[in-house]
């Protein structure tokens, strides 16, 4: 039998924030089949649609960050000295989420 610690070993997160970083993973991917089946499951496990949402936004300011860094890079690299804000003000050298 499973002991809870041994459950808290083996499932470091809740099976609801699992859900809400898979969607985010899903969102930031572009993967609409991904999206569309951790939604169902995450509806099916009585996550709010305020919760997905707010995995959405998150995810969603991941992605942009992501292309504005990678665009400022391209910029350096070909000689382009127009470079962008990334959503959290960081430099393009520093995580955009951390």
């Amino acid at each position: 039998m499973e002991t809870a610690k041994t459950k808290t070993e083996v499932q470091a997160l809740e099976d609801k924030i699992e859900n809400l970083i898979a969607i985010g993973a899903a969102i930031a991917a572009n993967c609409i089949p991904c999206f569309e089946h951790l939604y169902e499951k995450a509806i099916n496990s009585n996550i709010t649609l305020a919760e997905i949402k707010r995995a959405s936004d998150i995810a969603g300011l991941v992605k942009k960050g992501a292309h504005i860094a990678l665009t400022n890079s391209i910029n350096e690299l070909i000689g382009i000295e127009e470079t962008h804000d990334l959503p959290c003000d960081q430099t393009a050298n520093k995580s955009c989420c951390g």
